[in-house]
C-alpha cells in the first residue's frame, strides 16, 4: 500500500468507522427499498389527508417534512464518522442535521435582524414580549460573603457548570486543557463584561464557586468516569450468544455505551510545533462557541431557560463529541492532513454563528471598548501558548520520570516469580 492509499484510509476511517462484531446482522443490512416506501407513503397521508386551514401549521409541517427527508437521506448518504454506537444511522442523522443547521444560519446571515427576530417569535410568540433586563445590576456587594449569599448562588445555573464540565472532561480526557479553558473562560467573562452584564461577577462566585467547585468537580468527575471506561474490559457478546433474557436485555443497554475505550494522548515531550499549536487553536476556539452561547440569547433577547437555548445547547453538545473526536485525529497524527467532515462542518457552525451575531449586534458593538477586546486577545494567546506548554513539560518532568519505576516495578515482579518457580523445581 502506496503512503497515499494509507493517508486516504485512515482519512476514510476517521468519517466512515467500520462496525466490529455485529451481533443483529437485521440492523446493519441495507433497507433502501423498505425505507422510501414508508417515506413516502407517509408524505403522501400527511400531504393530502390533513387539514390545511392554518397556514402556520401548514409552516410547521413543510419544515418537519424537510427535516424528516433530510434525515432519510442522511442515513442513506452521508457518513456515520468516528462512532458506531448505538448505531452508525444516529451518527449519520447528527451530521445530516448538523448540516441542514449550518445552512440555516447561513440563510439567516442573509436576512435583516428583524426578520430572524420574526422568525424566533413566529416558532415562539412569547419571544414577543420579552427583552433582555439592561438595568438589571450583577456582581453587587461583593465584600458581603455569607453562607446564605453563597447558597442562593448553588441554583440550577451551577448545576448545569458542574453537568457540563464533566461532559467536557469525557471528550477532551486531559486534566490540563480542561483547567486551562476553565481559567482562561473566566477571563473571557472580566473581557466581554461592558457588554454582557450577567458577565460581572463577584470574586468569589467566579473563582470558587465556578472555577474551584463547578468546573473542577466537574472536570475531576469526567476524568474518574473516563478512567473507568478505560480499565472496562470490551470482550462484546452477540445476541445470539446469549442465553438468558436477562442478559439479552443488559447487551441491549451496553448498546447505549461506547465498543471500545483509546487512551488519548493530546501532548508528548516531542510533540511537534504544529501539534502544539493545534491545541492551542483548539482552546481559543472553545471561548469562541462559548461566547456565541451568550451573545445569541443576548442579541435575539431569549431568556436562558428557553426551549430553543437549551435545544442548541444540547445539540451542539452532541455534534461535538465526534468533532473532539476527529480533531484529536488530526492534532496528534502526522500521517492525518484533513479534518474529518464533521469537525469541518462543526467549525463551519461556530464561524456562521459568531458572524450572525455580529451582524445583528451593530448596537452592542458599537459600546465595544476596543482595549478590553485587544487585551483579550493578547491574553488568551498567551495563556493558550503557556498552559498548553506547561501541560507539555508536566508529561516530560513528570508522567516520563514514572516510566522507570514502572519498569523496575515489573521487573522485581518478574524475578520474583522466576524465583518461585526455580524454588518449586528444586523442591520436587
Amino acid at each position: 500500500m502506496t503512503v497515499k492509499e494509507e493517508i486516504s484510509d485512515k482519512f476514510s476511517t476517521i468519517n466512515e468507522r467500520p462496525v466490529d462484531n455485529i451481533s443483529l446482522e437485521v440492523f446493519y443490512r441495507p433497507h433502501t427499498i423498505t425505507l422510501f416506501a414508508v417515506s413516502f407513503a407517509s408524505l403522501i397521508y400527511f400531504s393530502f389527508v390533513r387539514n390545511e386551514d392554518n397556514v402556520d401549521n401548514n409552516i410547521w409541517a413543510g419544515i418537519c417534512s424537510i427535516v424528516f427527508f433530510f434525515m432519510v437521506l442522511s442515513v442513506l448518504a452521508f457518513p456515520n464518522g468516528p462512532f458506531t454506537r448505538p448505531h452508525p444511522a444516529v451518527w449519520r442523522i447528527v451530521f445530516g442535521l448538523s448540516v441542514l443547521y449550518l445552512l440555516s444560519l447561513i440563510f439567516l446571515l442573509f436576512q435583516t435582524y428583524k426578520t430572524v427576530k420574526s422568525i424566533f417569535v413566529w416558532f415562539d410568540p412569547k419571544l414577543e414580549h420579552f427583552h433582555i433586563d439592561m438595568d438589571k445590576e450583577y456582581g453587587v456587594n461583593c465584600s458581603e460573603v455569607n453562607v446564605e449569599k453563597i447558597w442562593d448562588h448553588l441554583d440550577a445555573f451551577a448545576l448545569a457548570h458542574f453537568l457540563g464540565w464533566a461532559f467536557k472532561a469525557v471528550l477532551v480526557r486531559h486534566f490540563g486543557i480542561c483547567w486551562a479553558v476553565s481559567f482562561m473562560w473566566e477571563i473571557t467573562e472580566i473581557a466581554f463584561a461592558h457588554l454582557l452584564p450577567n458577565f460581572t461577577e463577584c470574586w468569589w462566585d467566579a473563582l470558587i464557586l465556578d472555577v474551584i467547585l463547578c468546573n473542577g468537580l466537574g472536570i475531576w468527575v469526567g476524568l474518574q468516569i473516563c478512567k473507568c471506561l478505560e480499565m472496562r474490559d470490551y470482550n462484546w457478546v452477540g445476541f445470539k450468544d446469549i442465553e438468558s433474557t436477562t442478559g439479552k436485555l443488559k447487551r441491549a443497554v451496553l448498546q447505549f455505551t461506547p465498543s471500545s475505550w483509546t487512551h488519548v494522548r493530546w501532548l508528548d515531550p516531542n510533540c511537534t510545533y504544529m501539534r502544539f499549536f493545534a491545541i492551542c487553536q483548539l482552546v481559543i476556539f472553545w471561548q469562541i462557541c462559548e461566547l456565541n452561547t451568550f451573545f445569541i440569547k443576548h442579541i435575539f433577547e431569549m431568556p436562558p431557560t428557553h426551549p430553543l437555548v437549551i435545544v442548541r445547547l444540547a445539540f451542539v453538545g452532541v455534534i461535538v463529541a465526534p468533532s473532539v473526536r476527529q480533531y484529536y485525529m488530526y492534532a496528534t497524527d502526522s500521517e492525518c492532513k484533513r479534518v474529518g467532515t464533521q469537525c469541518w462542518v462543526y467549525g463551519g457552525i461556530m464561524a456562521a454563528e459568531a458572524l450572525l451575531c455580529i451582524k445583528n449586534g451593530k448596537e452592542l458593538f458599537s459600546h465595544t471598548q476596543a482595549t478590553n477586546i485587544i487585551l483579550w486577545l493578547l491574553v488568551q494567546f498567551l495563556l493558550s501558548v503557556l498552559m498548553v506548554y506547561g501541560c507539555v513539560l508536566w508529561h516530560k518532568y513528570f508522567q516520563v520520570k514514572e516510566k522507570p519505576y514502572y519498569c523496575s516495578s515489573i521487573l522485581v515482579l518478574w524475578l520474583i516469580d522466576k524465583k518461585k518457580i526455580l524454588f518449586a523445581k528444586n523442591n520436587n
